[in-house]
């Protein structure tokens, strides 16, 4: 830590959420700054950018009322997070700050916020299922442990709806394993906080959850400080108290939005489609910040959840975030137009690292087989459906026939589930067993035999 530093009078220039400092002594990247305007009041800052002769603050609280009069003190330090065990069934603002009516959190310790890399050789591989309830995901793109699985959603598909689900749902199986949720909300409406605050509170799930709700009016740095807070947080609960952490982030389209608004009052020059350059690194630095480390008995696993601007997965941000994860579920807008809830797109989907958490002892033995045959039903079904449109159903073999209507009674069975249904594993593997009665067994080219006798019930 720097010694007491001075206090500066050389704002040069205030640009959007930042103000210029011109300055005399070394000052470190990410610092703290408190800045005390000419009628007394402070307001908090973080250095952006420091060179030799300047350096670039960003203002939490916004810079209305400062001006070249203001005083600029530099903390040498970085911001830090109070962390506590108490933190559970908490609901806090984008900054840390207690918006439930309750007090101050004591901190059994300060954090940094910015986190340190897991070691490589540390780093243990994600394995062990995590069960959210929601069978497109646990029978076809399995959850595991430590692993980084995105929700791909576009504007005015239920996504917010879909996390509170998966918030309430998610439970790891095994006995003495305690499990919770950061939930970190990143540019919302007044109107998404009410029902997120409700719905945690409605349904108990707040009491194994910490909450952070970052305003679609709050400062945009402060939305590029909330999923720091929020990740310090799950890092603690795991690798200090034990805990197994889900971490769900909604929406990461609003937290790049904040980056391309600094990155232009900084008059930066803008990479693909005007968002920062630097935007794959960033997002990198926070998704990398999920996993397991050899010897300690919890783990971090992440739901990133983005709306692809006009659905586009080629988008700069869906596709920066599918370099870095492993994985992710579509959600598709022609369910969602047809009424199935959740409208999650089996088709596009994928979960890499499926392998490490299904199975004997870890889900259930026919797993991996039922998902194979549930894809490849699935696909030829939608394919029939093209081929109909051409030259008619009454033209379609009675096996063709079959995929067909498999394609249409796993849509309305399988994939549409209601908002506060909650199916195990076993009542999800069951379901694709009673789908599978639909179709002629040669037709279940990706079975096992032995799966087929001990699994398919009259």
């Amino acid at each position: 830590m720097a010694e007491v530093s001075k206090e500066y009078k050389t704002i040069t220039e205030i640009a959007g959420p930042l103000v210029f400092v011109e300055k005399t002594e070394p000052i470190g990247y990410r610092e703290l700054v408190s800045v005390r305007l000419s009628d007394g009041t402070m307001k908090r800052g973080q250095v952006l950018d420091t060179s030799d002769d300047m350096v670039v603050v960003q203002i939490f609280e916004g810079t209305t009322g400062i001006d070249r009069d203001a005083t600029v003190r530099f903390l040498g330090e970085t911001m830090k997070m109070p962390v506590s065990k108490d933190m559970l069934g908490r609901i806090l603002s984008g900054s840390g700050q207690p918006l439930d009516g309750g007090p101050e959190i004591t901190p059994e310790k300060k954090l940094d916020i910015n986190g340190a890399a897991i070691n490589p050789w540390a780093r243990d591989n994600p394995s062990d299922f995590i069960q959210t309830g929601i069978s497109t995901i646990d029978g076809m793109n399995t959850l595991v442990r430590g692993q980084k699985l995105p929700i791909f959603s576009g504007s005015g598909l239920p996504h917010n709806e879909l996390a509170l689900q998966i918030a309430r749902q998610a439970k790891v199986r095994g006995t003495g394993e305690e499990f919770a949720v950061v939930f970190i909300a990143m540019g919302i409406t007044n109107e998404e906080k009410q029902m997120f605050m409700k719905e945690f509170e409605r349904t108990g799930a707040l009491k194994n959850a910490v909450v952070f709700l970052n305003l679609a009016d709050d400062p945009a740095v402060e939305r590029i400080v909330t999923p720091r807070l929020g990740l310090t947080t799950a890092e603690y609960l795991a690798f200090e108290l034990g805990m197994h952490v889900l971490v769900i982030m909604t929406d990461v389209t609003n937290y790049c939005e904040a980056l391309r608004q600094v990155g232009a009052a900084r008059e930066e020059v803008p990479g693909r489609r005007g968002y920062p350059g630097y935007m794959y690194t960033d997002l990198a630095e926070l998704y990398e910040r999920a996993g397991r480390i050899k010897g300690k008995k919890g783990s971090v696993t992440q739901i990133p959840i983005l709306s692809m601007p006009g659905d586009d997965i080629t988008h700069p941000i869906p596709d920066l975030s599918g370099y870095i994860t492993e994985g992710q579920i579509v959600m598709s807008r022609e369910l969602h137009r047809n009424g199935i809830y959740p409208p999650v797109n089996v088709s596009s989907s994928l979960s890499r690292l499926m392998g490490g958490g299904t199975g004997e002892g870890k889900t259930r033995d026919d797993h991996k087989n039922v998902s194979d045959q549930l894809y490849a039903a699935y696909a030829e079904g939608k394919d029939l459906r093209g081929l109909v449109a051409i030259v008619g159903k009454e033209s379609l073999s009675a096996k063709d026939q079959k995929l067909l209507d498999f394609a249409d009674v796993f849509e309305d069975k399988f994939v549409r589930q209601g908002a506060d249904e909650d199916r195990s594993i076993e009542e999800t593997l069951d379901l694709g067993w009673e789908l599978f009665k639909t179709l002629d067994q040669d037709q279940l080219t990706r079975i096992s035999r032995k799966y087929i006798e001990k699994y398919m019930k009259a």
